[in-house]
């Protein structure tokens, strides 16, 4: 069952549509909202998984970063964990652990 996203220049709504058969997809869909037929389908939103070893090697220690990277839990110590390979230095297992545990939120535990 395919779902597609749909904006509607009559009441300018964005809405997702399912469609229980890929011929309905064909046909003219009306909007939930105000009942036309002026509907434009747009891309839909999607992401995609990448691992750390991925991440760390995209990762440009050098660029700006705004509020949203900050707020994933999973570049917590990405930047320095890229630096430190930059740079040549080994921070140990320890360091490691440290990481893991800020991701987690355990590391509040350890005061």
């Amino acid at each position: 069952m395919p779902i597609y996203e749909y904006y509607c220049r009559a009441c300018k709504r964005q809405q997702s549509l399912i469609f229980m058969k890929i011929g309905d997809v064909q046909k003219s869909p009306r909007c939930q909202y105000c009942k036309q037929r002026r509907l434009t389908r747009i891309l839909s939103r999607f992401a995609y998984h990448q691992g750390e070893e991925a991440r760390l090697k995209n990762l440009d220690t050098n660029a700006p970063r705004d509020e949203a990277f900050y707020r994933d839990n999973r570049n917590v110590g990405l930047w320095a964990k890229k630096r430190a390979r930059e740079m040549g230095v080994d921070l140990g297992p320890q360091f490691d652990e440290t990481v893991e545990k800020a991701r987690s939120g355990k590391i509040l535990d350890d005061r």
